[in-house]
Formats: structure tokens, sequence, C-alpha cells
């Protein structure tokens, strides 16, 4: 389970193809302070398990259900990406409930400078968008948002600051760029109970 509080931004060193999957080396500082093997780390939103850990990095490995899903499949040495290492049960939760699992992709569509902040426009699946309300929260590569508009029957817009902007990837996003994205849990679980929802 994850906060969406953005730890760190670590770099993709080298990737490595295996039968089915993918092997990510990670260039990173903050998370490594007591990330073991076997722990759970959120890459862009996606909950991926250490398999090894050295002085400036660690790696993961990504098989097909998480190529299929979520961005890694366009991993490539030099990306930069979100790092969450998983919450501490009594720690704070600055977020939002966050659990790894990506529902979908998303596209961001539009960007819009508004004096110190900015406003992005992302479509993303309609099953997502069906599950997310105004003022509710979403998470974007792993960044937990607050919803500030929804357009039409998939487009969210939020709001970022200068400093998510300056210390998260959403400082490195262009237009047309694809993005992890992850429903608030409590809206997917209320949707799944609802009779209309069948």
């Amino acid at each position: 389970m994850f906060s969406g509080i953005v730890e760190e931004v670590g770099v993709v060193q080298r990737v490595t193809e295996m039968d089915g999957a993918r092997e990510f080396l990670i260039g990173a500082r903050s998370v490594l302070s007591d990330l073991i093997p076997g722990a759970s780390v959120s890459i862009d939103g996606a909950c991926h398990t250490a398999v090894t850990v050295s002085e400036d990095g660690f790696t993961v490995q990504s098989i097909g259900t998480t190529l299929s899903r979520t961005v890694a499949v366009g991993y490539a040495e030099g990306t930069s990406v979100n790092l969450e290492r998983s919450m501490a049960l009594g720690g704070r939760l600055d977020g939002h409930l966050v659990q790894g699992h990506v529902d979908g992709v998303g596209e961001l569509v539009s960007l819009a400078e508004e004096g110190e902040y900015r406003l992005l426009d992302f479509r993303v699946p309609e099953g997502i968008a069906a599950q997310t309300i105004l003022h509710g929260s979403i998470t974007f590569n792993g960044v937990s948002l607050t919803v500030n508009a929804l357009r039409g029957s998939d487009i969210c817009q939020v709001g970022i600051i200068p400093f998510t902007w300056a210390h998260t990837n959403l400082g490195q996003i262009s237009v047309g760029d694809a993005v992890n994205v992850e429903g608030d849990m409590i809206g997917k679980y209320v949707r799944r109970m609802l009779p209309e929802a069948d």
C-alpha cells in the first residue's frame, strides 16, 4: 500500500529483455535507505518487488501483465520514474490510499499554465472516469492528485503546484504522453456494489 507521495525521481539505467518479461535497473538514492530484496516499491504508481538492491540502485522485473497495462512497456535507458516505498503502518497518510495496482493508461491531452501552477487534462479509460468524482482523488504516475474538473465521459483535470512539478516526473510531461492511472480505491468498491454498475 502506498500514499501517492513521491519520494524521489529515479532513472532507468538498464533494460534487460527476459522471456515474457523485462528487468529494469533503477538508479535511486532516497528509497534505498531501508529497501531490501522482496520489498515493495512503486514505480510510476505500479507496485513492483525489489529483486536486488545495491548502493546506488535496485532491480525489478515486470511481467507480461504489467507491461500490457502500464507505461513500463516504454521504459528505456534514461527514462525518469517516480519512486515511493510502501507505507509503514501507523505512518502519516499525506496523499490517499494507493494500491499500486494500475487500472490503465491515460494520455495528457492539454497543459495550461495558470500563474504559478499548471492545469493538466488527461484522457482516462472510461471505467476509471466512471468511478471518479469532482474533488476526489486520482493517481497519475504514482502521484496522488485531487480532481479539479471532469469533462465529457473521459477527461479528468488536475492542478499541479510548483513543488510537485519540480519533484516528480510530471514536470517532464508533454501533450500526447502516456501515464499510469489508478482510480480511487474507495470509488472502485462503491461502484462495484451499485446494482447499475454490473
